[in-house]
């Protein structure tokens, strides 16, 4: 790839690059993001959260995350290629476009003047796919005209990521974000305008935005916004360069929680905390969930008549998996997830046969049959909600 740097200013280093590739192919609809196919069009990103895994090594992010970003402007070129249907021996699946990741938020600072964003939603537009966008920026307003035209003929879902609903905590967290207010208000116009939105809650901030009373605050405020789902998590810290970025941004300003975060995070290989942590933060959040009546996953009625049946079937039947265990408790879900994602032909060739696939027994039968039936499960719907 060729680049061509340029100095924005004394702090922040833009590199354009042409790329080689641009879209990510799943093997299998992604259960939290529901997406078959994803995208970064920048690396790095101008947000600089202070918690972001995209500054981890293993992410082979060059320079400061926050400051030194990588803008793919042939983007669109490469994507218009990628999916144009008459250079495939096999046609695509149906299924969402994920715009955004975890090395850089498309709709980050950079985005008001590059509109890659924009130019890559209309390509995803004339093939007629659904789209799925994560961002913490409330700049995915401007695209509000295409994205309606994607709703319009497939399906538009927009999530927002937050830390927490604490705008003083988000200045020293999220620097380069807006604030949590204007993405909750953003939210509520989008609801208006029609829209299908969710929240990931993820990371929450160990001590700080995971209080009690703070979660309760951001789940009733998510809620009163007119959120579809919240799909939660806690945080991770990779040792070496996230995890020093981090505590020095902690050092500065909540000096007193440094031996809290020693005793919680240990080293993991993949910078978890400890399971006794996640543990009690999980149930915490099922109880809010609980309360409010908060799908906490992408819900089936966004999905179903959107992506093709395998997959509808294989993300219920993941969904489930997870959230049981979650809860504690065994799944006969998982393996038969897979399974059904590994089917070449239609499942529904399948009806009478269900058991004769790995990992399907009577009970996964059932739900699979309703499924296929009503593009969801009463089951399964009364565990996005926690009941």
């Amino acid at each position: 790839m060729s680049i061509n740097i340029r100095t924005i200013n004394t702090h922040k280093v833009i590199k354009e690059v042409k790329a080689k590739s641009i879209l990510r192919k799943h093997k299998k609809a992604d259960s939290w993001f529901v997406a078959r196919y994803g995208m970064n069009l920048y690396r790095g990103c101008l947000h600089d959260c202070a918690y972001c895994d995209g500054r981890a090594e293993g992410y082979y992010v060059d320079g400061e995350f926050g400051k030194d970003i990588e803008v793919k402007i042939n983007a669109p070129e490469i994507v218009a290629k990628e999916l144009d249907p008459k250079r495939k021996r096999t046609p695509f699946k149906k299924g969402f476009v994920m715009i955004g990741g975890g090395v850089g938020d498309s709709y980050n600072a950079l985005d008001r003047k590059y509109e890659l964003s924009r130019k890559v939603l209309n390509i995803v537009s004339e093939h007629n796919f659904p789209v799925h966008i994560l961002t913490k920026s409330t700049l995915v307003k401007r695209d509000i005209d295409i994205l309606q035209t994607i709703n319009q003929k497939s399906k538009s879902i927009i999530s927002f990521s937050f830390s927490g609903v604490d705008d003083e905590v988000c200045k020293i967290f999220e620097p380069g974000v807006p604030s949590a207010t204007e993405r909750l208000e953003t939210i509520a116009f989008l609801k208006k305008e029609g829209f299908s939105v969710g929240v990931f809650m993820m990371p929450v901030i160990p001590f700080i935005t995971d209080l009690p009373e703070q979660m309760e605050n951001s789940v009733r405020k998510f809620k009163e916004a007119g959120v579809d789902f919240i799909i939660f998590g806690g945080m991770t810290l990779k040792q070496w360069r996230q995890q020093s970025h981090f505590y020095k941004v902690l050092q500065e300003n909540y000096p007193h929680l440094l031996h809290e975060y020693s005793i919680i995070y240990k080293g993991d290989k993949w910078g978890g905390a400890s399971y006794q942590y996640y543990e009690s933060l999980n149930k915490q959040f099922l109880h809010l969930a609980n309360k409010y009546q908060i799908p906490i996953r992408i819900p089936a009625s966004l999905y179903n008549r959107v992506i093709d049946i395998n997959d509808v079937v294989a993300v219920i039947l993941d969904q489930m998996d997870y959230i049981l265990k979650q809860k504690g408790q065994k799944s006969p879900y998982g393996y038969g997830a897979y399974s059904v994602s590994q089917l070449k032909e239609p499942i529904t060739e399948y009806r009478n046969k269900l058991t004769t696939l790995k990992g399907i027994g009577p009970v996964t039968e059932k739900i699979i049959l309703e499924i296929m039936e009503t593009g969801t499960s009463k089951y399964y719907e009364k565990l996005l909600l926690n009941n």
